[in-house]
């Protein structure tokens, strides 16, 4: 049985683990999240849209690059 949470893109556009090129991502791998923390930003026309955690877990992965691509529901990371 797997534990694992998906955390999926709420829109397409591009993605970003971090508010500024100059700042920390907002977690990394291994990081403890709760339930509403922010893990990323989508882009999309210039406009900033934060992606948070579904629920407690710890981030085991990043499914997409900084920077990358998404698309509509596409899986961006999972949870433990």
């Amino acid at each position: 049985m797997s534990n694992e949470i998906t955390i999926n893109a709420p829109m397409p556009g591009i993605f970003y683990r971090q508010s500024d090129p100059d700042d920390p991502p907002f977690v990394e791998e291994g990081d403890t999240v709760d339930e509403g923390d922010v893990i990323g930003l989508v882009e999309v026309m210039k406009n900033y849209h934060e992606i948070q955690a579904d629920s407690a877990g710890t981030l085991a992965t990043f499914l997409v690059e900084n920077e990358g691509e998404i698309a509509a529901d596409q899986p961006i990371a999972e949870l433990e």
